[in-house]
């Protein structure tokens, strides 16, 4: 492991916005701050998860359009979660918290109606492994678990499989399979620059054009960036 490396997780210990558990702690166990984020924040604003966060760009953008949310992005590599982590420390964002963690523990770390909004941001499209794509029915039957009745579900993506998939096979599958639970699509573009963001309003306009790492770097290769927005509906919410 590189030097720089080395230097980035000593200096994420050091963060308080910056939470790190081991396995052990959230392996079929409730991590501590479960049902209790709000507490964390110290308010009762909604709660934003950002999935795969990388560099936490979108976190911190949003954090900043949004005071009044407060936003958690996910990651597995300690590294990224660095960047966005020290963004927040030097921009003096107290609405901005990191996990450094497997998506696969979502149900650990969050309870029963917790988050209003999930973000997938330039998530592995995982060819060839549908069952592990963040959209998959897989990992839609964790996010009702957490999401609450009439919360949103965003994905921005390059990929034409992820979106594909979402879109003609995950989401529709899902929807047959539930009693009264569903996704309903609120919003879908496959050619987000050219023709869908000037239906969005201002401030929603100024979040979609968060750049990513990634998205930076598909865009400099001429790809095009698809957004789907869905809204989670229980019952007669």
């Amino acid at each position: 492991m590189g030097k720089n490396k080395l230097k980035k997780f000593a200096q994420n210990e050091t963060f308080t916005h910056v939470i790190q558990p081991m396995n052990e702690e959230v392996l079929n166990a409730d991590f501590h701050l479960k049902g209790k984020w709000n507490e964390e924040f110290g308010n009762d604003n909604p709660i934003v998860l950002e999935l795969a966060c990388g560099k936490g760009e979108y976190s911190v953008g949003m954090a900043e359009i949004y005071p009044d949310k407060n936003f958690i992005g996910m990651d597995i590599k300690g590294a990224r979660i660095f960047s966005g982590a020290k963004e927040v420390q030097e921009k003096g964002l107290t609405n901005v918290r990191f996990i450094r963690t497997k998506i696969d523990f979502i149900n650990s770390f969050f309870a029963k109606n917790e988050i209003s909004e999930i973000w997938i941001l330039f998530a592995d499209p995982q060819i060839g492994k549908p069952r592990k794509r963040l959209t998959s029915e897989l990992f839609l039957h964790r996010y009702i678990k957490v999401l609450k009745p009439g919360g949103l579900l965003n994905l921005k993506s390059d990929s034409d499989d992820l979106y594909d998939f979402t879109k003609e096979e995950s989401i529709p599958e899902f929807n047959k399979s539930q009693n009264g639970m569903s996704f309903n699509m609120r919003d879908d573009t496959d050619q987000l620059y050219e023709v869908g963001i000037k239906s969005f309003d201002e401030t929603m306009q100024k979040v979609l054009n968060i750049r990513t790492f990634y998205e930076q770097m598909w865009l400099e290769q001429g790809k095009k960036i698809k957004f789907l927005s869905y809204q989670f509906k229980k019952g007669n919410n």
